[in-house]
C-alpha cells in the first residue's frame, strides 16, 4: 500500500495516521470484504519451515474460523428448523385445537342435560375443565369462563395457587421471603423474583468458591514454569490493547473530512470496540486488513515470543467461541424442546421433529375417536366411564430449575 508505514510495539504494521485521510472512496469499498481467520496465518520464510509458534498460531487460527464456521451454520440450522417445524407441526396443532373445543363444547352441552349419572357429570366436568385449561393457556380466552363455570375454583385461583406453591418452595430454598412487606405482586412477577434470587444465590455462591481458590492459589508462590505464564499473559494484554489503540488512532472519525470516509471509519470503529471488549484478536486483525492498515506479511516478520503471546489470546478466543457454541447449542435444544441432554444437530432436531409429528397425529386421532364417541348419550356414558376407570398420569414436582 502507498504511504508511510511505521513499525508498530505489536509487530504488526500501520500506515502513519496523517495519511488516513486521504484513502480513496473506492479503497473504502474493501472494509466489507470477508477475511478469514486463516488470512492472518504466518507464512514460512522463503524455503524454511515454520517454526513451532507459527504453527500454533495458524493452527489456532484455523480453530477460529472452523468455530465461526458451526456458529454460522447452527443459526442456519436454527432459522430452517423453524421454518420446517412451523410447516409440519401448525397445521396439526390447528387440528388439535379444534377438535379439543368441539370435544370440550360437546361435553359441556351434554352437562346442561340431566341424562348423566352425578358420578358421570363430575366426570365430564372434569374433562371439560383440563381441556378448557389447555386451550385457555395456549390463546384461546372464551375458554377460561367455560372452565370456570365447571370448576370449583376459577382458571386464576388455579394460577395463583401454583404460583404461591412456587413461591414457597422458592422461599424455603433461599431462606428468606421473596416479597417485601405488603407488596402485593402477581403470580407472574413472583415467579421471576424467585427466578432472579435463585440465580442471583447461586452466582454468589459460585464467586465465593472462585475467590477462596483464588487466594489460595495467590498465597502460593508461582513456578518459573507459571511465572513465564502469567509474563506472557501479561504481554499478550499488552500486544491487544496496543493493536486496538494503533485502530482507534487511525480510524477516528472526527479527524476525518469526507462524509463517506467519516461514517465508514464509524463503523469500523464501532466494530473494533466490540471486538476489543471481547478480547477478540482476530477481528481486530482482520479490521486492520480490511481498512488496508497493516501489511498482510507483518505477522510472519514477528517473533517467537511475540506470536506466543498472540496464540495465547487465539486460545482464549476459541475457548469463548467453544462456549458460545455450546450455549447455542443448549438455545437449540430448549427452543426446540430436545430430550435432556441430547445436543442439537440436524439429526437430533428431524428425529424429534418426526416424533413431535406422530404424537400430535396421535392425538389428533385420538380426539377424533374422543368426538364421535360422545355425540349420543349411550355411547357418552360408555366413554366417560372409561375416562374415570383409566390410570391418570401423575405430575411430579418441578424444580425451580426448570422454569430457567
Amino acid at each position: 500500500m502507498a504511504g508511510n508505514i511505521v513499525d508498530t510495539p505489536s509487530g504488526l504494521s500501520c500506515p502513519a495516521p496523517p495519511h488516513l485521510t486521504n484513502v480513496s472512496p473506492a479503497r473504502s469499498a474493501s472494509s466489507n470484504r470477508v477475511v478469514p481467520a486463516t488470512a492472518l496465518q504466518a507464512l514460512a520464510p522463503g524455503e524454511q519451515p515454520l517454526s513451532a509458534a507459527a504453527r500454533a498460531f495458524n493452527l489456532q487460527l484455523g480453530r477460529v474460523d472452523k468455530l465461526r464456521a458451526q456458529l454460522d451454520e447452527l443459526d442456519a440450522l436454527g432459522q430452517s428448523h423453524r421454518v420446517e417445524r412451523h410447516r409440519w407441526l401448525a397445521p396439526l396443532q390447528q387440528q388439535r385445537r379444534q377438535q379439543m373445543r368441539a370435544l370440550a363444547l360437546a361435553l359441556d352441552g351434554h352437562l346442561q342435560g340431566k341424562a348423566l349419572s352425578r358420578l358421570q357429570q363430575d366426570t365430564a366436568a372434569e374433562a371439560v375443565c383440563a381441556l378448557a385449561q389447555t386451550l385457555a393457556d395456549e390463546g384461546e380466552a372464551d375458554m377460561v369462563a367455560l372452565h370456570d363455570r365447571h370448576s370449583r375454583q376459577t382458571l386464576a385461583q388455579k394460577k395463583q395457587a401454583a404460583a404461591d406453591a412456587l413461591r414457597a418452595r422458592l422461599e424455603a430454598a433461599l431462606g428468606e421471603p421473596l416479597a417485601d412487606g405488603d407488596e402485593a405482586l402477581s403470580a407472574d412477577e413472583l415467579v421471576r423474583e424467585g427466578l432472579a434470587r435463585w440465580r442471583a444465590a447461586r452466582e454468589e455462591a459460585q464467586a465465593r468458591r472462585q475467590a477462596k481458590a483464588q487466594a489460595r492459589k495467590a498465597r502460593k508462590r508461582p513456578s518459573a514454569q507459571q511465572a513465564e505464564a502469567l509474563t506472557q499473559a501479561a504481554d499478550a494484554e499488552t500486544q491487544l490493547r496496543t493493536l486496538f489503540r494503533q485502530l482507534a488512532s487511525a480510524l477516528h472519525p472526527d479527524r476525518e473530512p469526507d462524509e463517506a470516509e467519516r461514517l465508514r471509519k464509524t463503523a469500523l470503529m464501532s466494530e473494533a470496540n466490540t471486538a476489543y471488549a471481547r478480547k477478540d484478536l482476530v477481528t481486530l486483525m482482520q479490521i486492520q486488513l480490511r481498512a488496508e492498515l497493516a501489511d498482510p506479511a507483518a505477522v510472519s516478520r514477528l517473533a517467537d515470543d511475540r506470536l506466543a503471546a498472540l496464540t495465547l489470546l487465539l486460545k482464549q478466543q476459541v475457548a469463548g467461541l467453544e462456549r458460545e457454541r455450546a450455549a447455542r447449542q443448549g438455545q437449540l435444544a430448549g427452543e426446540f424442546e430436545l430430550p435432556h441432554g441430547q445436543v442439537a444437530n440436524p439429526n437430533t432436531l428431524r428425529q424429534h421433529l418426526l416424533a413431535e409429528v406422530a404424537a400430535l397425529e396421535a392425538q389428533v386421532a385420538q380426539l377424533g375417536q374422543d368426538l364421535a364417541a360422545v355425540q349420543d348419550v349411550a355411547t357418552l356414558k360408555r366413554w366417560l366411564n372409561r375416562q374415570r376407570e383409566a390410570p391418570r398420569p401423575g405430575r411430579a414436582d418441578r424444580d425451580p430449575d426448570d422454569y430457567v
